[in-house]
């Protein structure tokens, strides 16, 4: 095997093909220090805590781990109706060398198993023996891909669980549910799971054996149907729905004795987006999930600092200005990007509101932010916490893969819950928050696939200037440089794992960095990544705002 720098808490190990990178990530199952395990095509991408583990020590311990010479355990099997009429279809054919027709039918006649997930929940990478399957990528990914959308990259076939970024070539739908957290488990194709794809004009066993096509549905191996929140028709968003907006009572009033609302807060005006957000959801890996959470984590903890909660309650975080009001009393703070706060009572007097200094709040309070001058999302804490609806052990909002509360509206009502567990301890640093036009240093690793790319691209990539383009979300910010990234190797990389942090870049040349939402896999190769101390300033990147790398000390 081969161990790889990834970023300052992540390796790489490559090995020699897919059934070994399956048992090396059995294999590495509870090794102290081990955060997380992501594995791919021909790789496992391990994730460590520095604090227990170093680098080197991990790099040692993983070579000398002893591999079990089983493959990825069988699980179950399942049946998956096709619509073959994907827009690239005809030019996915013509890259094999085949006709469109005889694509579909050896996609039917293979047999595929999972062999792992990634990239978003409920995606997982299906791989058969057929070697005819092996299609490059686009050249530049979509920005949205219809939720079901079947597709081909390298030897997989997947499913799109959701609308989503993407840059597989699509030759098909289905109608199949990938990714249903009330199911269990909640991914269709889970690792190990075989899988039988069928055209919709099949004729298939059981209820259609007079001949009428099964559809819509979702089967298992004996031919019955999958439970009815596994099939039908895929819903656009499979987000929890937004927290009711209802105040539930909280106790009576210590004057008059009648009851008295629990404390909340009501969406008067959203910003460009607004979401909950915690600590995240890490260790899901396995599922496809991300860790995701709070994008200034920096800020998140300042906050909930400054109005005494556990380090986790949940924040709400803000693109750009909003205006939120208060029902009951309580105590409030916003920290992270910097612009003009204010605070407006039920009788309409008006008050500045200090960056980072916690301010109580009473019913009919509204709360102003102005659009940031410095910095790009707002964190405002509220002493007790959001309470809102939980997935997988986490309030965060997950924009591309639709866990956690949606983003917030006008008129939606959040209930505050009873975090709180210690006195308020503000502690307003001050942070140089970039503003639009504005030069950021940010330090990264190299690797881990910078030979990928030629020396003449290395020294672009930290000699010259990137800018911040509108095109940025919690995903990723799509960065644009005079000199484009030119890649000494062409062709293909098989699947992998990505940090957050990591700065991927398309065939365009053009990086891509990802944030917290970013997929937990792609077939791009990654230059280098962020180290772990610079992602929060870069979350705090507004459009126009550059950007120039600088190797970290250590690394030539």
């Amino acid at each position: 095997m081969r161990i790889l720098t990834a970023s300052d808490r992540s390796l790489l190990v490559e090995a020699a093909d897919l059934d070994e990178a399956m048992r090396l990530n059995l294999a590495w199952d509870g090794i102290p220090g081990i955060v997380e395990r992501i594995p791919g095509a021909r790789t496992v991408l391990v994730r460590f805590d520095p604090v227990r583990t170093s680098a080197r020590d991990l790099a040692s311990v993983l070579s000398a781990t002893a591999v079990d010479a089983e493959h990825v355990p069988h699980t179950r099997e399942v049946t998956i109706p096709v619509h073959y009429d994907g827009e690239d279809l005809a030019e996915a054919a013509s890259l094999l060398g085949v006709s469109a027709d005889e694509l579909v039918s050896r996609h039917l006649a293979a047999d595929w198993q999972v062999a792992f997930s990634g990239f978003a929940p409920g995606f997982g990478y299906v791989v058969s023996s057929d070697p005819l399957f092996d299609v490059p990528r686009r050249s530049s990914p979509r920005t949205r891909v219809p939720a079901g959308s079947v597709a081909l990259a390298g030897a997989f076939t997947g499913v799109y669980p959701r609308e989503s970024p993407g840059g597989w070539q699509l030759i098909g739908r289905t109608d199949a549910v990938m990714w249903d957290i009330d199911r269990d488990p909640p991914a269709l194709l889970a690792p190990g799971t075989s899988v039988r794809f069928i055209s919709v004009h099949e004729t298939v066993t059981g209820s259609a054996a007079q001949g009428m096509p099964r559809d819509v549905s979702a089967m298992d191996a004996s031919g019955r149907d999958m439970p009815p929140h596994a099939s039908g028709v895929l819903p656009p968003d499979p987000m929890p729905a937004r927290p009711e907006a209802s105040i539930a009572p909280l106790g009576a009033d210590a004057d008059t004795g009648e009851s008295k609302p629990a404390p909340s807060i009501e969406v008067v005006r959203p910003s460009l987006q607004l979401l909950v957000q915690d600590l995240g959801r890490p260790g899901h890996a396995a599922l496809g999930v991300s860790e995701s959470g709070a994008a200034d984590r920096t800020a998140m903890r300042d906050a909930n600092r400054a109005v005494g909660n556990h380090r986790g309650a949940a924040v709400l975080e803000s693109v750009g200005g909003l205006t939120l009001r208060f029902h009951g009393e309580g105590v409030a703070v916003v920290t992270g990007a910097v612009g003009d706060l204010s605070l407006t009572d039920a009788d309409g007097d008006a008050r500045s509101i200090p960056h980072g200094i916690p301010f109580a709040t009473a019913s009919g309070d509204e709360l102003t932010l102005g659009h940031p001058t410095h910095g790009l999302r707002y964190v405002i804490g509220i002493r007790g916490g959001i309470d809102a609806a939980s997935a997988l052990g986490s309030r965060s909002s997950d924009t591309l893969a639709g866990l956690g509360p949606a983003a917030l509206a006008a008129g939606d009502v959040l209930e505050v819950g009873d975090a709180a567990v210690a006195a308020v301890d503000p502690d307003p640093q001050p942070r140089d928050l970039p503003a639009s036009g504005d030069l950021v240093e940010l330090d990264i690793t190299l690797g881990p696939r910078d030979d990928w790319f030629t020396a003449a691209a290395i020294d672009a990539l930290t000699a010259q200037e990137w800018s911040v383009t509108p095109r940025s979300d919690r995903v990723g910010i799509r960065l644009q440089g005079d000199v484009p990234l030119e890649r000494a190797t062409t062709g293909e990389l098989p699947s992998e794992g990505a940090v957050t942090g990591a700065i991927q870049v398309p065939p365009d040349g053009q990086p891509v960095l990802f944030l917290p939402d970013h997929p937990l896999t792609g077939g791009y190769p990654i230059i280098g990544a962020l180290t772990d101390r610079c992602l929060d300033l870069a979350a705090q990147l507004p459009p126009g705002a550059r950007i120039r790398f600088r190797i970290e000390e250590g690394q030539s």
